[in-house]
Order: C-alpha cells, then sequence, then structure tokens
C-alpha cells in the first residue's frame, strides 16, 4: 500500500453497526484481511461484536479480530467508514447531510492525527457527499478516498435484469451511476446480456417507454426504501459489495467497479464525487472510465450531479459552523 514497505493487509473499520458488523462477518467468511480491528464510540458493543466473531474462527478463516482505538489507523491499509445516523423510514440519504458532517468531521481528524497513509472507503450515507467532505477534511490525494458510490445500487440492477430475464447475474453486465439515491440512473445504452447489447438481446426500442424495464430500474432505485420499511434497515448486500472493493483494493486487481470517485473534467463534471465506473488497484482509483452515454443519460448524470453539489456545499457549510 501506499508509503509501506510491506503490505499488512490490515483494515479498520470505524463504526460497528449492522453494516459495520455485516461487513466484519463477510470479510471472516471469505479471507480477505490479515488484520481486522473494530473501531466505535460504543466500546462495549465493539468488544462484543469481536468476540463473537472470533467465536467463530474456528469455522471462518484465520485472522486477527480485535478492538482497538484510532492510534491504530496509523499502519492499516483500508480504513473503511460505515459509522453515522442511520437512514430511517420516509428518510431520503440528503436527508442525513447535515447530521452526519459534523460525525464525519471529528471521524477524519482523529485518523488523520495518527498519520494514516492508506486509503479510505466510506460507506456511510450519504456516501457521495460524506466522501467529498472526508477528502477536504483528510487533505488526502483524490484517487485515495473512495466511497462505496453505486456498487449496490449496480448489483441490484443486475440481479433484477437477471431474473427477469432468467439469466445468472454474472451474465448480465451494465451500471447504475450518479447519486446513491433518488437521482440515480440506469445506462440502459451500455447494458449487455453475454457480450450483446440489451436493446438487441430483447428487441428494445425505447428503455424509457417499456413498461418492465422501467418497473426494475424504478425497484432498484427504491430499494432501499421498500427495505428500511419492511425490517429497518439495508445491511447484508452493502456489506458484501464493501468486501469486494476491499479485494479490489489489498489484491491489486485493477478491477472495474462503480464506486464514488472524483470527477476532474470526465463526463464535463468537476470537483464532485458521484458514483461511476472506476479502476481500483491497491493504490486506489487508477483511473475513471468515462462512458460514451447517449444526450439523456448525460443530462440526467448532470443533474444527479447538481443536486449533489447544492448539498456537499451544506455539508462544508456544517462543518465550518
Amino acid at each position: 500500500m501506499v508509503n509501506h514497505k510491506t503490505k499488512l493487509r490490515k483494515v479498520v473499520i470505524i463504526g460497528t453497526g449492522l453494516v459495520g458488523t455485516s461487513y466484519a462477518y463477510a470479510l471472516l467468511n471469505q479471507g480477505v484481511v490479515n488484520e481486522l480491528v473494530l473501531i466505535d464510540i460504543n466500546k462495549d458493543r465493539a468488544d462484543g461484536e469481536v468476540r463473537d466473531l472470533n467465536h467463530g474462527m474456528a469455522f471462518g478463516n484465520p485472522m486477527s479480530i480485535k478492538t482497538g482505538d484510532y492510534e491504530e489507523c496509523h499502519n492499516a491499509d483500508l480504513v473503511v467508514i460505515t459509522a453515522g445516523i442511520p437512514q430511517k423510514p420516509g428518510e431520503t440519504r440528503l436527508d442525513l447531510v447535515s447530521k452526519n458532517a459534523k460525525v464525519f468531521e471529528g471521524i477524519i481528524r482523529k485518523i488523520m492525527d495518527v498519520d494514516f497513509q492508506g486509503i479510505f472507503l466510506v460507506a456511510s450515507n450519504p456516501v457521495d457527499i460524506l466522501t467529498h467532505l472526508t477528502r477536504e477534511i483528510s487533505g488526502l490525494p483524490k484517487e485515495r478516498v473512495i466511497g462505496s458510490g453505486t456498487i449496490l445500487d449496480t448489483a441490484r440492477f443486475r440481479y433484477l435484469l437477471g431474473e427477469h430475464f432468467r439469466i445468472d447475474t454474472r451474465n448480465i453486465h451494465g451500471y447504475i451511476i450518479g447519486e446513491h439515491g433518488d437521482s440515480e440512473l440506469p445506462v440502459w445504452s451500455h447494458v449487455q446480456i453475454g457480450g450483446i447489447p440489451l436493446s438487441q438481446y430483447a428487441g428494445i426500442d425505447d428503455f424509457y417507454k417499456h413498461k418492465d424495464m422501467q418497473q426494475i430500474f424504478e425497484n432498484v432505485r427504491d430499494a432501499a426504501y421498500h427495505i428500511i420499511e419492511r425490517k429497518g434497515a439495508t445491511y447484508y448486500g452493502i456489506g458484501l459489495g464493501l468486501v469486494r472493493l476491499t479485494k479490489a483494493i489489498l489484491n491489486n486487481e485493477n478491477a472495474i467497479l462503480t464506486i464514488s470517485a472524483h470527477l476532474d473534467g470526465q463526463y464535463g463534471l468537476h470537483d464532485v464525487y458521484i458514483g461511476v465506473p472506476a479502476l481500483l488497484n491497491e493504490n486506489g482509483v487508477r483511473e475513471v472510465l468515462e462512458l460514451d452515454l447517449t444526450e439523456m443519460e448525460l443530462s440526467q448524470l448532470h443533474k444527479s450531479a447538481a443536486i449533489l453539489q447544492e448539498m456537499i456545499d451544506t455539508g462544508m457549510k456544517a462543518i465550518k459552523n
């Protein structure tokens, strides 16, 4: 990892709520890291989670799991932030901006005080805005500050398309980009099934007028609301998504995943974190991929970015007050 003589494969999770612990549990099952540290303002909660996870070590993969304080971030390859005030029923992710901006300011400053030189991965909502604030507060290069972005939305999209066409999700290729939230958009022009454009495979001329395709997208966009109404929170899907990102980074995969990445001219957008396909490796973002979008898709992406920019301003004001 950056500035490390050897890669420790050490991950620190900030926040032991449902997302943080789902991520930790998936890491234990998949054997991705050598050392895992859980940090939470509620130290007893973090200690309880560590004990529970360690008791399953005989059934998982050998690794070190422990609680700690912010000093543990000093030599971490990756710090994953899942802490924050959770989304409540009826609340949008953007409603959380001011609440979580102040929470994040305190967390990031404590991490940077111990000379953290690794990569930040933000999962707390609103993820695009909090990722932007993380970079502003930390001062780290944009390549080393990323958010989970639309990785879960893209997974939901692929799953629902696969279910509709009765094809393995892994053979469906497509992206959801933009805000991880209400203004996100499907890139219909780049959806493929087994290398065949979806428009050709399904004989669809206009996805925006196709009832089934629009229903699929709406179910993707509103998935979190549906789940929160039924069980109070979403955590399994994003936990697995965070493991996928962790693998891409620690294994230096140069994998293409839809994350919240910093744009500096791509898609005609500047100084905004937003969900787009990007190449990930041990140094963070190697490259943001610039898809050839249709006029409609590009317009929707710009509208999404405008919403985020307004909320970024709100978040910046919150941490300055």
